[in-house]
């Protein structure tokens, strides 16, 4: 055989078990799905998302009221998951060393000490920070380092985290009583800021039919990790045409108000738009949703669908925008709205 033809060959069939081997990956990732809708009503949005977050190991924020099922949404994905999984409930009196650990005094058998680190309950593959603003701005600083670097410093040693790491926020809306709003460097940390809404009238007569019996369902673990590590890896493989880079570009330099391209209202309300970060938390969610939907491109619906939960934490209200209680939301789908989609513009601005 032709060398030329024999490599080519060799090639094809390489690709063709690389994509059976990701549509097995994804059939998996279908099961976890079905084991968190076996137990949660509704939410298929939050579920969707973050299952997308997951993917792209990015840490999630949920705000909602209390009782719409966040933390149980978090424990059911980690049931799901053949993960290490650690509850942090935070409240006003946490410390930080209460999350990520501390040095603690050692008697060895000839009756000297040491220091020896006592891993916090950060030190987990999933970690769901309950009611993250009900703690103190230190506290909540204290997972700073490890939410961008997935590490631990303490007295100058570096303690790496296990991977992968993805942190699971729960946030009550501000306006409660006993909250703490969150630094905004921690807020940018952030994957993606999901919104949990109330159930309705269907979903809330089969929660309540579903969780008032004697048989409360459970989540099944039925994917491990060396399985969401191919995944994770596959996502970065997904292709992005030069036109969607150019577009997501154009739609984060809109969201800054000193920007040609930004409209009037985000002129008038906007204090600071999205940056780089959030540039790439689109791109890296918009790969997500296209190897989940079976496509290797991702398209410009992708990225317009992910831009709120994407952004709508990266854009700060100026005094006129928060004084006129003006939504986040409806400003990314105005921009959205007037933003021209080319599809001949090459790569750049």
């Amino acid at each position: 055989m032709n060398p030329s033809i024999k490599e080519h060959t060799k090639k094809e069939n390489a690709g063709t078990e690389f994509l059976v081997n990701i549509r097995e990956k994804i059939e998996g990732l279908r099961r976890v799905r079905e084991q968190i809708s076996a137990v949660i009503v509704g939410q298929d949005e939050v579920i969707d998302l973050i299952l997308i977050a997951l993917l792209c190991e990015g840490h999630v924020l949920l705000e909602g009221v209390p009782g719409l099922g966040k933390t149980m949404v978090v424990r059911t994905l980690a049931d799901s998951l053949a993960l290490r999984f650690s509850r942090i409930q935070f409240t006003p009196d946490l410390l930080p060393a209460d999350v990520i650990g501390t040095n603690i005094a050692i008697q060895d058998e000839g009756g000297s000490f040491r220091l020896q680190f006592e891993p916090g309950p950060v030190f987990a593959n999933l970690t769901l920070a309950d009611e993250i603003n009900r703690a103190s701005p230190k506290t909540q600083s204290a997972l700073l380092e490890a939410m961008q670097e997935q590490a631990i410093t303490l007295r100058g040693v570096r303690h790496q985290l296990p991977r992968p790491f993805q942190v699971l926020a729960t946030q009550n809306p501000l306006e409660m009583e006993g909250t703490y709003p969150l630094p905004e460097a921690q807020i940018d940390r952030f994957f993606m800021k999901i919104l949990v809404q109330y159930p309705s009238e269907s979903e809330l007569i089969a929660i309540i039919e579903r969780t008032v019996g004697s048989a409360i369902p459970e989540a099944q673990a039925v994917l491990d990790i060396e399985e969401l590590h191919s995944l994770q890896r596959a996502v970065r493989e997904v292709v992005i045409p030069p036109h969607v880079s150019s577009y997501t570009a154009r739609l984060i330099l809109s969201t800054q108000p000193d920007h040609e391209l930004a409209l009037p209202q985000i002129r008038q309300f906007v204090r600071y738009g999205s940056g780089p970060r959030g540039a790439q938390a689109l791109i890296l969610a918009g790969k997500a949703k296209a190897l989940i939907s079976g496509r290797f491109n991702v398209s410009i619906d992708d990225i317009q669908q992910l831009a709120c939960p994407a952004l709508r934490h990266r854009i700060a209200l100026n005094f006129d925008g928060q004084s006129e209680r003006v939504r986040v939301d409806d400003l990314l789908s105005n921009i959205i709205n007037a933003l021209p989609v080319d599809l001949t513009r090459p790569a750049g601005i």
